[in-house]
């Protein structure tokens, strides 16, 4: 009875691995009407599904091969609002923000976004420094503005795409002062916290990620680092601390000037004086 017991657990552990395995292996696209759910074998039996070389792989490091397709003939004749964005939903939580004037590009001399799928029957390579790939699903870019793309915004492992208002638009606290001046170095850092830090974390709420900590509730970076900490922990938090189940990945001058570095730090700033009614 107890060894009848024991394999009979020991069949629904099988099954329900099989079914994450499976829910982690469809991609939902809900960008308009009814949402549609995607198989890599459907994907990848799509009339349009082509081999793609990358030259220059972000998740990789290096160059790398796919079997892809064009992700404006996957969105088909979506309507994108000029000023939204398309959310991609990563299994770990990861958010990235695509501005659709990006996505819907399909001109050569611009950067084009492909989706890649991984074929079930030869799997990707295991990412540096982990044990997964970056499949199933995996948005790269080619063409000769490719590399103006920021690493944020080649999510891989996508479970879900959606169309969005723009961040600003769908949580008005991410916004600074309408008053603060053109130039100031916060306004340009709110554009790229949106871009480079909102795919993981949130700021007094504002996000849809979960993957990181909230970056100013309770404290903020700036209330508990010296200034020149936590640029070095942002430019590489394994300078400063590391622990075996650190996520955050070092951000080279080649992803983030000094400059942008700078003024993302002034956003920071900003959001804790704001909360602090200064």
């Amino acid at each position: 009875m107890l060894k009848r017991r024991l394999f009979s657990l020991l069949l629904l552990t099988v099954c329900l691995i099989g079914q994450r395995a499976s829910a982690q292996s469809t991609l939902e696209l809900a960008t308009g009407g009814t949402p549609r759910s995607f198989t890599p074998q459907a994907l990848l039996a799509r009339a349009d599904a082509v081999e793609i070389h990358v030259p220059r792989d972000i998740a990789y490091g290096k160059p790398m091969s796919f079997r892809a397709v064009p992700l404006a003939d996957l969105l088909g004749d979506t309507p994108l609002p000029e000023d939204g964005v398309l959310e991609t939903r990563a299994a770990d939580g990861f958010a990235a923000q695509l501005p659709t004037h990006l996505v819907r590009s399909r001109a050569s001399a611009d950067a084009v976004a492909w989706l890649a799928i991984e074929d079930p029957a030869h799997p990707w390579p295991a990412l540096p420094g982990k044990t997964v790939s970056a499949g199933p699903f995996y948005l790269v870019w080619l063409g000769p503005k490719a590399s103006a793309v920021r690493g944020e915004q080649w999510p891989y492992q996508i479970v879900r795409i959606t169309i969005e208002a723009s961040p600003v638009a769908r949580w008005p606290s991410l916004a600074v002062d309408s008053a603060l001046p053109a130039d100031d170095p916060a306004r340009a850092g709110q554009r790229l916290f949106v871009t480079q830090c909102l795919a993981c974390h949130r700021i007094d709420g504002a996000g849809s990620s979960d993957a990181g900590p909230d970056l100013n509730t309770p404290m903020n970076p700036v209330e508990y680092f010296q200034p020149a900490a936590l640029r070095r922990y942002i430019r590489n938090p394994a300078s400063v601390r590391d622990w075996p189940g650190r996520v955050m990945p070092a951000f080279p001058p080649e992803q983030l000037s000094d400059v942008e570095l700078d003024r993302i730090v002034a956003y920071l700033a900003y959001m804790a004086r704001r909360k602090a009614g200064r």
